[in-house]
Parts: C-alpha cells; sequence; structure tokens
C-alpha cells in the first residue's frame, strides 16, 4: 500500500479521481463522505502515506493501522466508481489488523517497550486471516459456477485472443478450447486453493501455483496491485517455522522468541466471529433481487467477483424544461472524467445518482426542472447492445437505495 500510494501520487490519479470531477458517485447512506476541498484530499492521501510507514516499521503500529483503516476506507467511499475487490478486501483486512498484535515483536513499538513482548499468540490471530483469504478465493471460485463462464466460456473468449503476441505460446490464445480451460482452471483455483494451502504436503506447490495464477492475470489483465496482494498474502498459511526462518534475515531470534504468551481481551474472539459471519453472508444478498445479476448489478458489489463479466454501455441525459417544455441533451464529460462516464453508463444505480445530481445543478442555475431521463444502451459479453433502463421514466423519480429497481428492463436471454 506504500506503493500504490506513492503511485496515485506520482502518476496524478488524485488530481483526475478526487479533485477534477464535479461529481462522485456516493455509496447509500453514506452521502457525507466527499472529496470535501483538495487541500482535504490530498490532507487524506499524506494520512495514508505517513501510516504505511507506521505499520511497516511497527512505530505507534495501533494507531498507524486505525488511522490507515479509517483513512483507506474513506477514501474509497468518495466514488463507487472506482470499487475495486482488492481495495474492498484491503479494508477487510486493514479492519481485522485493528485488533491484531502485530508489533509485539520485531518492531520499533517492541525495541521501545520491551514489556509487552510476546512468544506467542492465540491460534485465531492467524487463522481470522487465513480464512478471510479462503473466503475471497472460494466466493470468487462459486461466483464463477454458471453458464456464461462454464459453457460459453465468457468473458475470456473475448480477452484471451487479445494476447496472442504473448511469447511463444501466444498463437493458443485464439483457440477457443483455451478459453474454457482457463475458464474451467480458474473456477477449479479459485474453489480449491486454500485447501490446498492449508495442507503442508501440497502447500509448497500450491503456492507456486498462485504465483504463477497471479502472474499470469496480472499480466494479462492489468489489474493493478491485486496478484502481489493475493501472493504475499497467503504466506500467512505457512507454518511458524517458516517465518522464523524469515525473520532470522533481519532480526536475531531473541528479538521474537522471548516472553511470555500474549493475553488477548475476551471480547477478540466474538469480533472475530461477527466479521467473519458478515463476510459470509453478505455475498449472497443478491438473492434477494430477481433478474440477471451480470444486467441489473444489484447485490453484485462486495460479493468478490472477480473479473466475471465484460459490460459497456452508453448513456445520453435528456433535461426537460418544466415551462417550455422543451428537452436538453446533456454532455456527460462536462461534468466527470472517462473512467466515471464509463462505469456511469452500465450501472443503474449509478445513472439514478447522476440524474439526480444534473437536476439539482440545472435548478441552481435557476432552471425549472420538469424532469430527467436516460437513454442507456449496453452490452454484455459480446452481445449486441440493447436497452438497460426504461428511456421514458423521469429519473428524478426514481431513488438509490436498497429496493428492487423495477425500470430496469429485464434480460432475456
Amino acid at each position: 500500500m506504500l506503493f500504490s500510494t506513492l503511485r496515485f501520487i506520482v502518476l496524478g490519479w488524485i488530481e483526475e479521481q478526487y479533485i477534477q470531477p464535479s461529481y462522485h458517485f456516493p455509496y447509500y447512506g453514506l452521502e457525507f463522505i466527499q472529496a470535501y476541498s483538495p487541500e482535504f484530499v490530498y490532507g487524506l492521501f499524506l494520512c495514508l502515506l505517513l501510516s504505511t510507514i507506521g505499520i511497516i516499521l511497527g512505530f505507534y503500529y495501533r494507531v498507524s493501522i486505525i488511522v490507515f483503516f479509517l483513512v483507506f476506507t474513506y477514501i474509497e467511499l468518495i466514488d463507487k466508481t472506482y470499487y475495486l475487490n482488492h481495495y474492498y478486501f484491503l479494508s477487510v483486512m486493514a479492519g481485522i489488523l485493528c485488533f491484531i498484535p502485530a508489533h509485539i515483536v520485531c518492531s520499533i513499538d517492541s525495541k521501545r517497550n520491551p514489556s509487552f513482548v510476546a512468544e506467542t499468540v492465540p491460534r485465531y490471530y492467524v487463522d481470522i486471516i487465513r480464512c478471510m483469504i479462503a473466503i475471497v478465493y472460494v466466493y470468487a471460485g462459486i461466483a464463477k459456477i454458471n453458464s456464461e463462464w462454464l459453457l460459453k466460456a465468457m468473458p475470456l473468449s473475448l480477452w484471451l485472443p487479445a494476447q496472442d503476441t504473448f511469447p511463444l505460446i501466444g498463437f493458443i490464445f485464439k483457440e477457443r478450447v483455451t478459453a474454457y480451460i482457463f475458464s474451467w482452471g480458474g473456477m477449479l483455483f479459485d474453489c480449491t486453493i486454500p485447501f490446498f494451502l492449508m495442507m503442508k504436503r501440497t502447500r509448497i506447490l500450491a503456492f507456486c501455483a498462485v504465483l504463477f495464477f497471479h502472474a499470469m492475470t496480472g499480466y494479462f489483465f492489468q489489474i493493478g496491485v491485486f496478484p502481489l496482494i493475493m501472493s504475499l498474502s497467503v504466506l500467512i498459511f505457512f507454518d511458524a517455522n517458516f517465518h522464523k526462518k524469515v525473520l532470522s534475515l533481519f532480526y536475531r531470534p531473541s528479538d521474537y522468541s522471548s516472553g511470555s504468551p500474549y493475553m488477548p481481551h475476551i471480547s477478540i474472539p466474538y469480533i472475530f466471529a461477527i466479521i467473519l459471519f458478515v463476510q459470509i453472508i453478505v455475498p449472497w444478498r443478491f438473492l434477494l433481487y430477481q433478474g440477471n445479476r451480470f444486467w441489473t448489478e444489484q447485490g453484485y458489489r462486495f460479493g468478490w467477483r472477480v473479473m466475471l463479466m465484460e459490460k459497456s454501455g452508453s448513456a445520453t441525459f435528456f433535461v426537460k424544461d418544466a415551462q417550455s417544455g422543451k428537452e436538453g441533451m446533456v454532455i456527460n464529460s462536462e461534468f466527470l472524467n472517462r473512467h466515471q462516464e464509463k462505469q456511469m453508463a452500465m450501472q443503474p444505480d449509478m445513472i439514478v445518482q447522476f440524474a439526480h445530481f444534473l437536476g439539482d445543478y440545472y435548478r441552481r442555475k435557476g432552471m425549472m426542472i420538469a424532469a430527467v431521463r436516460a437513454e442507456v444502451y449496453a452490452t454484455l459479453n459480446g452481445r449486441p447492445s440493447r436497452l438497460l433502463i426504461d428511456p421514458n421514466i423521469n429519473l428524478l423519480e426514481c431513488s438509490d437505495d436498497f429496493s428492487e429497481k423495477q425500470w430496469i428492463y429485464h434480460y432475456n436471454d
């Protein structure tokens, strides 16, 4: 995350994503989380940068991890345009680490205060992290058990042919059978890899498979730091002796093999149980909604659905003046950056949010707005584009909440 934060600063993504746009798409119920000013946003990233250094060094670790958790989660909640599974994973893991005494050995804190150095911790401190990683993989695998992924090899049939320039074996990515092999292989990998990592006999081979899998997906699909995060995180499945050998490269054994067992607060196991319960239940909330979840995207986020579809769209908004009855077409790029516009054009909840923003914006300009409607066409997994929502409905009368959105057209296929 230190590397990722520096990358945001150097590449100018802070300005592009959080300062330049006129509007940010908030999460329902969290509209108060905003990018209030450029100084405020840069202050957040400065806190993020300093907290990552504090975590690495174990310097005021408790303060550093809590600041990191709060600031990083706040930044991610400013605009759901930038939602990514691995950023959600980082927020969850940071929340867990707030309760884990990761600073009791091999840290500046342990040097400053040797009294709280402990040789062991209860096993559930390690198991909670293992369980969280297992949930990510297994739920990603379960999400792939659908007809699009397994029976039609979508969207890999669209993505893999573009990799035909891969050295030596690029020609195989043009073959249809390759997409099926990757689809089934990806599903089986996600569903089983945590269990192979748990078993000592298969752990080394499983770790090599993790490195290969994430190296390939990172190369093919340019998915940021996610391959690096998962490749390093799975090291938690290795036993204590492995980690002691790694630590011995940097510390004396006495730095981490002395002291009495760590005694946690009695509430910690219950907190971990609640976290796991929430993570197990939340991905299934899509069952509360009818229709194709890839099309409606209701209950889609926070479910560990990783790269399951190829979807794009185009959205044209029309603002109707109450006095003249005339409609004017909106130029979306005047308010949104390219990525926001792309994501909004295929996600119904964001379409409604942008319509309400437009209504408020033009009212502040002195207009009497009667309606805002949108013609939105979307394509899913290479099929011809079709209307996503009712183009005649007044979106100002719709709301972005947890109820089922009846104005989304059903996807019959």
